[in-house]
């Protein structure tokens, strides 16, 4: 592409002086900073990828057709009518030859100019590439979609735009009536409405002649004169040469409050250069629709990889779940996940959570606090990943791990809770992977993490550095997550890790009563794990929770117990993960370890 904003009587675009910069650089930082400012207006170039005609190949083929029907005995009139069709119109026609003249000519009506349109906007129901949407119209779609644009003007009659926006799932508002502009909703209030300001190919009210095309009715045209008023322009496609209204309601326009980007493929006609001049247009050439739409979008996605994180949590989950399935998008997944993850890190700081005095609880609420973003694209990610992504959730829960390494002077409770973090992702993807049904991936979160303790000499798996009775102890939670003043949990580590959680999970699973079930199933894997992980000299102890009482361990071929010991699916899936001892060994050390230690009250 070539920069320019100032035109020259010949047509050739040139850079002013001071404007260094590429306007496709201005356009994207410009259309990132303010979503759905900007309005498009597409002309018929951005449909010429899919097979339709421009306006000017419409008047070729018409000739060409009008040809062989006067002189049908004449051999190659219409080819020939075809290489000059000026020259044919001057035998046969009257007037200018123009796409108006010729449509007013071939079809008196507007029923018969919709008739003799409509060949060249319907698709070949025998050609699956026939007149389907393009690159351009795509790529506009994801400009919907991802929020950028909210308004989209255009002269064509083909429903290539609309077709593509409902493949992206998206279901616009369509204004191609005069009678429609009345009635419209508030463009602020729809995610996207099309202006379709020449109508529709199907409609008998399309404009197509001369006549109808110089002057629009006047709630259509005040409506006009309110977009291109409240909203900055980015064209494309569009020659200026046939719509005489429409160039006038640009023209109308006194003072821009946002700029015009122009995008020209080719030379520029005398109506888009005065346009150009008058609005001080960015004009951004040599590059198609099918070439311009998708570089921008490109360009909106590299500068969303150096922002911030979302404004928003629901932002933030939206742009998660749109990434996860697009491989191309993967980079930006990464990315999104690791924002969050620097922000928990990034607080972690003695500062903010102190290693001395009574502040356990205060910490807790703090850490929980910071992670809440980084949890629930954590819990959607994991939910909704085929395992494609396991790397990332693991490589997340590592660096959380390593909290507790970055002050290894320091011992004691505070400092335990300084893996509180990386148990809140552990517990978050682990739940998140029961509800999916991946128990596998519960073996891959707590076996492939792993952490060296300066006390100790051996690294240790996080299905023990991450139990839940040494990162929050009873001792420290009992004062604060109790039954009521006089009476405290058995495990509390396992109530707690519920409560804080239980909202976020609600996004996977309505259910409380699932969740609640997934919680107990997860705590139940973990101390498998737990068993098998660490060295022949210091093994893990299993996870005390909910999930030791008999109302949830069973007895009898009843209950969590009896139903784990018996999915042979469920062995066939996680026996892999073991490595000491088999499935069957860790679940004869689990219930020993509960006859051993546990009593229901």
């Amino acid at each position: 592409m070539t920069s320019s904003s100032t035109p020259t009587s010949s047509g050739a675009l040139v850079v002013p002086p001071g404007s260094a910069l590429d306007p496709m650089v201005a356009l994207a930082t410009s259309v990132h900073a303010s979503p759905k400012v900007y309005a498009l207006l597409l002309g018929a170039g951005v449909s010429m990828g899919a097979g339709i005609k421009t306006g000017w190949g419409v008047v070729t083929d018409l000739v060409r057709r009008a040809a062989v029907a006067d002189d049908p005995d004449a051999d190659g009139a219409g080819e020939d009518a075809a290489k000059s069709p000026q020259a044919w119109w001057n035998a046969h026609g009257a007037g200018p030859l123009g796409y108006s003249a010729l449509l007013a000519a071939l079809g008196p009506t507007p029923a018969a100019r919709q008739a003799l349109l409509s060949g060249y906007f319907d698709a070949d129901p025998d050609d699956p590439d026939d007149k389907r949407p393009g690159a351009a119209h795509r790529a506009i779609a994801e400009l919907v979609r991802r929020g950028s644009i909210g308004v989209i003007i255009t002269t064509n009659f083909d429903r290539l735009t609309e077709r593509a926006l409902d493949e992206a799932g998206i279901t616009p508002q369509v204004i191609h009536r005069p009678e429609e502009y009345t009635g419209a909703a508030p463009l602020q209030h729809r995610a996207v409405t099309v202006i379709k300001v020449h109508g529709d190919y199907l409609d008998y009210q399309s404009l197509n002649t001369d006549e109808e095309l110089s002057t629009y009715p006047e709630d259509q045209a005040a409506f006009l004169d309110r977009v291109f008023d409240e909203y900055g322009l980015i064209i494309c496609g569009w020659s200026a040469d046939w719509d005489k209204a429409l160039v006038q309601a640009i023209s109308g326009v006194r003072s821009r409050r946002y700029p015009v980007f122009w995008s020209q493929y080719g030379t520029a006609g005398a109506n888009a250069r005065d346009l150009a001049a008058r609005h001080n247009a960015a004009v951004i050439t040599g590059a198609t629709a099918d070439e311009f739409f998708p570089d921008l979008v490109r360009r909106l996605e590299a500068l969303d990889k150096l922002a911030e994180l979302p404004p928003t949590l629901e932002m933030a989950v939206a742009q998660l779940k749109r990434a996860l399935p697009d491989p191309v998008r993967r980079i930006e997944l990464d990315d999104l996940v690791t924002r969050a993850t620097d922000l928990v890190i990034g607080r972690a700081t003695p500062d903010n959570y102190p290693l001395h005095g009574d502040v356990f609880e205060q910490n807790a609420t703090g850490y929980r606090r910071d992670a809440d973003t980084l949890l629930h694209l954590l819990a959607a990610g994991v939910f909704h990943d085929d395992g494609t992504h396991d790397a990332l959730w693991v490589r997340t829960v590592q660096r959380l791990a390593r909290l507790r390494q970055t002050l290894p002077n320091h011992n004691g409770p505070l400092e335990a809770l300084r893996h509180y973090p990386a148990l809140l992702a552990a517990w978050t993807t682990g739940v998140a992977a029961v509800v999916a049904g991946r128990e596998e991936f519960v073996g891959t979160i707590l076996t492939k993490p792993v952490f060296k303790s300066p006390l100790r000499l051996e690294t240790e798996e996080a299905a023990v550095f991450l139990n839940s009775w040494d990162v929050l102890p009873k001792s420290s939670l009992d004062r604060f997550c109790r039954l009521d003043p006089q009476r405290t949990w058995m495990y509390p580590a396992s109530h707690y890790l519920r409560q804080e959680t239980i909202e976020l999970l609600r996004s996977i699973e309505p259910d409380d009563a699932a969740i609640d079930a997934a919680c107990d199933r997860f705590e139940f894997l973990a101390s498998l794990f737990a068993c098998d992980s660490g060295t022949p000299r210091r093994r893990g102890g299993p996870w005390p929770g909910r999930y030791l009482f008999e109302e949830r361990w069973g007895e009898d071929n009843h209950g969590l117990f009896a139903e784990i010991s018996a999915d042979t699916d469920l062995h066939a899936r996680l026996s892999p993960v073991f490595r000491n001892i088999t499935m069957d060994q860790a679940l004869t050390e689990l219930a020993d370890w509960r006859r051993r230690y546990h009593r229901d009250f």
